[in-house]
């Protein structure tokens, strides 16, 4: 957990330091230029005013409770909360753009005679570099970096003694290259890419061993002795979509939809690999919100387990459609 933590304080801490680096720079070509110029200048729209970085941190908790004293309708006292946070660096100019951004998300639920079960766990780091042939066009030739994993081990409760899937197992990353749309106006972002190589990493070997995830199995023999262990990475090649779109549907609240869709050129093209997320926040106040969401993921190579013969051991059968609904009301604070 300790190695997770200092990786994404790691990641934001370099971005951050990046940014402040650029504008530091920027102010000393600006300085440079002032001393060596004869006429008057009009400060105010000297490059030295200008801000090419935009920033943005959110923090955020989701709380939920039941307690229950002599109540006759039975019930088992429960606490659930869910913490994230977001971070973005933006950078534009002129004909160039370098979007960033990480999200951190963690949910437990304690319920009255049971142990403490984890709700969500999410990881996510994004970085997009895209340049444009004139300052009018909403077009950019641009490249797309993106890992998402988890935090922490998942278990198919009530059983926490074998975990299904642990931090980089699984773990991904996409890179790649191609055209992105970006309407600033109406918050909307489309990305193409013909060119993209999709890693997934299985670093349990209990797990690689298993081929969870898509990656080659180990191989055994008739006894089960493994002769071969699997493999922990698996690479593809194939053709990646992704979509943003976020609009103020009322006042206070707003829509957010992300969809990403990928296919790999070598593997069954034409099975797609889908992650959709659409999520509705609505504002009470500067600091309460309220939100619902719904996120849906299919991957052919993610397998799913379950008891099918009730002798307590998890079988391995093939991918099913993942659904999680979220709804919640809790403090953010943005800065």
């Amino acid at each position: 957990m300790k190695f997770q933590t200092l990786l994404i304080l790691f990641c934001i801490t370099s971005i951050k330091s990046f940014a402040s680096d650029f504008k530091h720079l920027a102010a000393r070509d600006t300085t440079a230029t002032d001393t060596t110029a004869t006429t008057a200048k009009d400060t105010t729209n000297t490059d030295s005013m200008l801000i090419y970085w935009t920033e943005k941190n959110t923090f955020g908790v989701n709380l939920s409770e039941v307690a229950f004293v002599n109540w006759n309708s039975g019930g088992n006292n429960s606490v659930s909360a869910l913490f994230y946070a977001n971070f973005q660096r933006n950078f534009e100019k002129d004909y160039t753009m370098w979007k960033n951004s990480a999200s951190l998300r963690y949910g437990i639920n304690a319920q009255e005679g049971r142990e403490i079960r984890k709700t969500e766990d999410e990881l996510r780091i994004n970085s997009s570099f895209g340049f444009r042939q004139d300052s009018t066009s909403n077009w950019f030739y641009s490249g797309k970096f993106s890992f998402n994993s988890q935090f922490s081990n998942g278990y198919k409760y009530p059983d926490t003694e074998v975990a299904i899937s642990r931090f980089m197992a699984p773990g991904y990353t996409f890179l790649g290259g191609g055209t992105e749309y970006s309407d600033p106006v109406q918050d909307l972002t489309v990305y193409l890419s013909p060119v993209t190589f999709k890693s997934t990493f299985v670093l349990d070997q209990r797990l690689a061993n298993e081929g969870m995830f898509g990656v080659e199995p180990a191989v055994t023999d008739e006894l089960g002795n493994i002769l071969r262990e699997g493999e922990n990475v698996r690479t593809e090649f194939g053709f990646l979509v992704t979509s943003g779109y976020s609009k103020e549907v009322w006042e206070n609240i707003d829509l957010n939809n992300q969809l990403s869709l990928y296919s790999d050129y070598l593997n069954k093209f034409g099975n797609i690999d889908v992650d959709w997320q659409l999520a509705v926040n609505m504002k009470v106040n500067e600091f309460v919100k309220a939100n619902v969401g719904t996120h849906i993921v299919y991957d052919d190579d993610v397998k799913f387990k379950e008891d099918t013969n009730g002798d307590g051991k998890l079988e391995t059968s093939g991918p099913r459609v993942q659904l999680k609904q979220m709804l919640g009301v809790g403090v953010v604070y943005e800065f």
